[in-house]
């Protein structure tokens, strides 16, 4: 299938490893030109060393969308270099753990600028240029949470809420403009952030690494760890010109681990 991806924009958020940087490499093979961000300088120059090495066009981009100037910083270096933005992929790393009164208010906050601020900033920085050419595909990166809320994960289990709100919200006013607004909603997938959760269960609760994950595997139907390929499939289909008519949804990548009709 011909994606129409090639010489687009594209935006990834947290492309430096997991989810997001199998998305960046799938972009790269549709020929998209490449803008990639991380908060880790040396994991960013490897990640677009890699990329490089596939042909891809790449602009690596060190910010850290947690800080109140890292979404504005990203804004004004890919309009500088590049003059718009066809897609973006938000996505940051997760929030730290701990059960639903075991955070202060400055933890919330700080859950909120990472996760929530961080996209509403880049979508107001990108979207008024995507409407004004009448084409933009902006998908979020959340997680099973929103479906299913994970223990020991409030601040995620809140926050990434807020962002589905945001960008189906944000679906409905901008859908007759021709751009689509989806979330991706990835269940346990074998990534570096399923091997800290899976370290912090064992701190908390003393199983051993090994049943933390055979208990991930059997909550899943497909009875396994999906893979950040699987996940990045979902996402680069939604920004393809096929999926022009998919918007507002909430997309599960999970092995069936939600278990919701809707």
């Amino acid at each position: 299938m011909e994606l129409g991806l090639a010489n687009k924009v594209v935006l990834v958020c947290g492309a430096s490893r997991g989810i997001a940087y199998s998305a960046a490499e799938l972009f790269a093979a549709e020929r998209a030109t490449l803008v990639i961000v991380s908060r880790n300088a040396t994991s960013l120059e490897a990640a677009s060393a890699r990329l490089r090495a596939l042909g891809a066009a790449v602009t690596p981009i060190v910010a850290d969308l947690a800080q109140a100037d890292g979404p504005a910083q990203v804004i004004e270096h890919v309009l500088q270099s590049h003059g718009r933005c066809d897609v973006l992929v938000t996505n940051t790393g997760g929030p730290v753990t701990g059960s639903a009164l075991g955070h202060d208010w400055h933890a919330w906050t700080a859950a909120s600028e990472l996760l929530l601020r961080s996209a509403v900033e880049l979508t107001r920085g990108f979207v008024p240029g995507m409407r004004e050419r009448g084409w933009g595909r902006v998908i979020g990166i959340t997680s099973i949470a929103v479906k299913k809320p994970v223990p020991s994960l409030v601040l995620s289990n809140s926050l990434r809420a807020a962002v589905t709100g945001f960008f189906r919200t944000l679906a409905d006013e901008v859908a007759a403009d021709g751009v689509t607004v989806n979330t991706v909603l990835p269940g346990y997938t074998a990534t570096e952030r399923l091997d800290e959760l899976a370290e912090a269960t064992v701190q908390r609760t003393g199983a051993t690494r090994d049943s933390v994950f055979d208990r991930w595997k059997a909550d899943t139907p497909a009875a396994r760890l999906g893979t950040p390929q699987e996940v990045a499939s979902a996402i680069v289909y939604l920004a393809s010109v096929p999926a022009g008519f998919i918007t507002g949804q909430a997309v599960c990548v999970d092995g069936g681990a939600s278990r919701s009709l809707l």
